[in-house]
């Protein structure tokens, strides 16, 4: 069961899942800090995809804030995500890389996944297919727009509480 996070410049924004956008070619990105995400500091625990979901992200250091992902269904892990968000050219990307259960990395050794800042809208932050979006202290929403090897995609919401 693998999961592919898709990278979807090509559709315009409004033909998407109602909690995640793209941004067409040429738009111009808004300016941010790392600042504008420190809020995602801390240890989040969920559920998704039928088993439970941990996030760690690090305090903002050196432009950026670091995350571990882990997802163990029925006992055991079934991959991981490492990864940050980061400044870049006066705003912020998030980047990662997923790992199988035994850390052999999916994408190729120099590939990452990259997702560009399309707007700050009150408590969220729209990347490119994926929002993070921030409820409370102890609880956030991310929204990830997710490929399947058949094709097929869908928006998946994922809720964490503050551990």
């Amino acid at each position: 069961m693998k999961y592919y996070f898709l990278l979807i410049a090509l559709i315009p924004v409004g033909l998407k899942a109602q909690n995640t956008l793209s941004v067409p070619e040429n738009k111009n990105v808004p300016e941010a800090t790392i600042s504008e995400i420190a809020w995602m500091e801390g240890h989040w625990r969920g559920e998704a995809f039928g088993g439970i979901t941990e996030e760690i992200w690090g305090p903002p250091l050196g432009g950026s804030m670091m995350f571990s992902f882990k997802l163990v269904v029925d006992g055991q892990v079934a991959f991981y995500e490492l990864g940050h968000i980061r400044e870049l050219r006066n705003t912020l990307v998030f980047e990662l890389k997923h790992f199988d259960g035994v850390l052999k990395a999916w994408e190729e050794k120099d590939e990452v996944q990259r997702f560009e800042l399309i707007k700050i809208d009150g408590n969220r932050l729209y990347f490119q297919g994926f929002t993070f979006e921030k409820i409370s202290a102890d609880e956030i929403n991310i929204y990830g727009l997710i490929g399947h090897e058949d094709g097929s995609e869908e928006e998946v919401k994922f809720n964490y509480k503050r551990q």
